[in-house]
């Protein structure tokens, strides 16, 4: 074990996670014209543009990219959107972090743009926890992990140490 914690997913695994998900988005979206993505600040933006970046090469609809800046420390308090939500209107919607822990910034995600009429809204992200205290889930997900709830996960993109961490 390393200073990060123990290594789950390397660069080339996420590379791989990152693919497949952008794959099962497509095959969910294959007759849409176009898809919202939607990235949670700050890691899940980075696993978003990701992902857009392959489904810009493999799908035959247009993705349009937005960000969320929601307080994972105080979710209650008002939720920013770099993207105009009248532009999703009956458009599917795809949110998108890196960790699924108990689910709270993905439900409230969720919650504040079901304000919004779209055709249907999934959820990606890298790690699931399974430490839910919320009905929501990942429906695309790279890695599904049994942790403790003492346990961290990490997620470090754009470095020479690009992983998954359990510490």
């Amino acid at each position: 074990m390393n200073k990060n914690g123990t290594l789950l997913l390397n660069a080339e695994k996420i590379k791989l996670s990152t693919r497949r998900i952008a794959f099962q988005i497509l095959e969910s979206n294959f007759s849409s014209p176009e898809v919202h993505l939607v990235g949670i600040e700050k890691n899940g933006v980075v696993f978003a543009r990701r992902i857009q970046a392959i489904l810009d090469e493999i799908a035959p609809f247009k993705t349009h990219f937005s960000s969320l800046s929601i307080d994972k420390r105080n979710p209650h308090s008002p939720i920013k959107c770099t993207q105009d939500l009248h532009k999703m209107k009956e458009m599917p919607v795809v949110v998108i972090d890196d960790v699924l822990n108990t689910g709270s910034t993905l439900m409230f995600a969720v919650k504040y743009l079901l304000d919004f009429p779209v055709s249907h809204l999934k959820t990606a992200v890298l790690v699931n926890r399974n430490h839910k205290k919320y009905p929501i889930k990942g429906d695309f997900k790279g890695i599904s992990l049994s942790t403790s709830i003492n346990e961290h996960i990490e997620v470090i993109f754009d470095s020479d140490k690009e992983g998954v961490y359990l510490s």
